[in-house]
């Protein structure tokens, strides 16, 4: 499954943590196949681990780093920022609103007396 079809399942369900890891991993361990690129080979130019890889690529948990880094070691930034969105300005939220105030107005003499 690639992540456009993960994007469109996930869209019609909620997957659990657990589905998502391992998605995420069939995709990593799919395209290193497709790349034709071994393990250790792969490990040696993430710097990662060969357990930590076996663990991305199994959905067994990892972390961000290691993700990052394969992802990197695989030539698929992408996914990163599509995991992570610039953040854009709403329009709805432009609307003007009134001044905040600035400072509390003056109390006259006689509001604290009864």
């Amino acid at each position: 499954m690639t992540i456009t079809d993960l994007k469109k399942t996930f869209m019609k369900t909620i997957l659990s943590d657990e589905e998502i890891e391992q998605i995420l991993g069939e995709n990593i361990k799919a395209l290193r196949l497709q790349k034709n690129i071994l393990r250790q080979k792969l490990c040696s130019q993430a710097g990662v681990s060969l357990t930590a890889l076996k663990n991305l690529e199994m959905g067994k948990g990892t972390t961000l780093k290691t993700l990052v880094k394969v992802a990197r070691a695989l030539g698929r930034q992408d996914w990163l920022t599509a995991l992570a969105p610039t953040a854009t300005i709403n329009p709805l939220h432009m609307v003007k609103e009134e001044p905040k105030r600035q400072r509390a107005s003056k109390r006259s003499k006689n509001s604290g007396k009864k």
